[in-house]
């Protein structure tokens, strides 16, 4: 069973002003998918705190890892260049794919700067804030990421 960790970068949920509801419907839709999901944190939108997390996570071999927040154009909203910082490759296509669907729901996805990537052998997913378009999103790349993995553990393109 593929691993899988969830990260939401959030002040509010990590000073305990809001509670956390994206966790809980991201961990039920990677165990629908199949994912074992053997992390979870909430951290404030604080590149250094991303950064260090998802290292440990790449590190230790998670094989997808998804953010939830910070994927905006508020002075706050660092999770982008925290990933950029940790990934070595970006997967366009899927940057792409997220974004078109959004915009199909709500003109602020053109705001969006989420970013997809790998790191060693993790496939690094940056998703929106809000529970919905968070879930919404990984519904966009669901169909992909088995092969995706494939892939970044050496498969080849053909089987």
């Amino acid at each position: 069973m593929p691993t899988s960790a969830i990260l939401i970068s959030s002040d509010r949920a990590a000073s305990g002003i809001r509670p956390d509801r994206t966790t809980a419907l991201l961990s039920d839709k990677l165990s629908a998918l199949g994912f074992d999901v053997v992390h979870n944190a909430v951290v404030p939108d604080d590149k250094l705190g991303i950064v260090k997390t998802l290292r440990a996570w790449v590190n230790e071999g998670i094989e997808v890892i998804l953010i939830s927040g910070g994927t905006g154009v508020a002075p706050t909203d660092v999770t982008p260049e925290a990933t950029l910082e940790v990934i070595t490759r970006r997967v366009p296509g899927m940057e792409e794919a997220m974004r078109r669907v959004s915009h199909e729901k709500t003109p602020f996805a053109m705001l969006a700067r989420g970013v997809v990537g790998i790191a060693r052998s993790s496939l690094v997913i940056n998703l929106p804030g809000s529970p919905t378009g968070a879930v919404e999103n990984l519904e966009v790349v669901a169909p992909v990421l088995e092969h995706a993995l494939e892939l970044i553990q050496g498969g080849t393109p053909d089987g």
